[in-house]
């Protein structure tokens, strides 16, 4: 079976999706790799490296004519029509918001597994992608916060007198929101946190975080980990209770997404204007609207003299840890999905009925059969 490996053309997209550590555990599991000339240019890997590791320095349009085309964010148009019936594209498709791409799969009857579809089992974690990217941004975010601000994280004692720890609120103890906080306390900052969810208060608390409490409502709507849904009334009421940290807070994270949908406005403006000079915000959610009101992807406002930071891919500006970590989730992924180089196709397993949103064109996924009517999608 010959897996292609294309290079990433998004915006800001330095990442690739297999690495030459990896190529190596392909092929001794009976897999070919074709790996599309500099794909792993951003991420400093070479063709060399990747030719010394058994892979196939090949064409974008071989690579799209393997067997299976695996990469990081969803392809093309242009290029899903390149690719052969029957065939089989592995990535991050976010389905849901994409329904020209879905529209694009159906006509050219291949199959896709959607790689942020895969249910977030204990099974399932060695194939996890969007964990082990945002790990890594949770990390980043720290980073480029201290980076942007005027002062340091711990207390310093020093013959010219104390400074005072830098106050660090975070909002959101997922993933991204724990390894912050964990980032944030390594540093010696004071560690605040609000989550929506209550359970959380035991692992924030364990990382040495201090927990924000919010009464929760009928209104907050979990489901495989995410928060599917919530009312304006609850972030209402979440925002009255941390607006005193977020007031004295020197660092502002912000990691909240509702998946498919626009992320939640948690800073507005007037939040934002209670907040002291010299302060800084991560965006974490810039990608999907943002958490912050004056927030802008891709951009650093300066706005009432607080920094916003908005970058939309943070996992990207570490792009030879996130490559790494991205490949062996693939390869676990397809080491479950196959058994001797073929695909097993069991519905029966619960990561491929969750994952498998269309097979040789056929749509398996009730959400996604009237996802804004395929049938009246354009794709000229």
């Amino acid at each position: 079976m010959k897996i292609g490996v294309p290079k990433e053309i998004a915006a800001h997209e330095t990442r690739v999706a297999i690495t030459p550590t990896i190529v190596k555990q392909f092929t001794k599991n009976g897999f070919q790799v074709l790996v599309e000339k500099n794909a792993g240019e951003g991420s400093n890997f070479t063709d060399e490296n990747y030719i010394e590791a058994g892979a196939v320095i090949a064409s974008r349009k071989d690579v799209y004519e393997s067997d299976v085309v695996t990469q990081i964010n969803p392809p093309d148009l242009a290029d899903v029509k390149i690719m052969k019936q029957g065939s089989v594209l592995i990535s991050l498709l976010f389905a849901s918001s994409n329904p020209t791409l879905v529209k694009a799969c159906v006509d050219q009857k291949i199959s896709t597994f959607s790689l942020d579809a895969i249910p977030r089992t204990s099974l399932a974690q060695s194939m996890d992608v969007l964990s082990s990217q945002a790990n890594l941004a949770g990390y980043k975010a720290v980073i480029l916060g201290a980076s942007k601000m005027g002062k340091i994280f711990p207390m310093l004692m020093t013959s010219a007198g104390t400074i005072k720890p830098s106050t660090v609120v975070i909002f959101g103890a997922g993933v991204a929101g724990l390894q912050a906080i964990a980032t944030a306390k390594r540093l010696g900052a004071n560690v605040w946190v609000s989550d929506i969810r209550p359970e959380t208060k035991e692992q924030v608390e364990s990382l040495g975080g201090k927990f924000i409490e919010v009464k929760g409502d009928d209104s907050i709507k979990l489901e495989g980990g995410y928060v599917k849904g919530v009312s304006d009334d609850f972030l209402k009421k979440q925002q009255e209770a941390v607006l005193e940290k977020v007031a004295d807070a020197d660092l502002v994270i912000t990691t909240a997404l509702i998946p498919g949908k626009k992320a939640p406005l948690i800073i507005s403006d007037e939040m934002l204007s209670k907040m002291k000079s010299g302060a800084v915000i991560v965006d974490m959610a810039v990608s999907q609207g943002g958490n912050c009101q004056s927030s802008e992807l891709n951009k650093t406002v300066l706005k009432n003299g607080i920094s916003i930071v908005g970058e939309g891919n943070l996992p990207g500006t570490l792009p030879i840890n996130a490559s790494e970590l991205f490949a062996k989730n693939v390869l676990n992924f397809m080491l479950h999905l196959t058994e001797e180089s073929k695909f097993k196709w069991d519905n029966e397993d619960e990561i491929t009925n969750g994952s498998l949103l269309i097979k040789e064109g056929n749509i398996l996924q009730d959400y996604l059969k009237d996802v804004n009517s395929l049938q009246e999608v354009n794709l000229n």
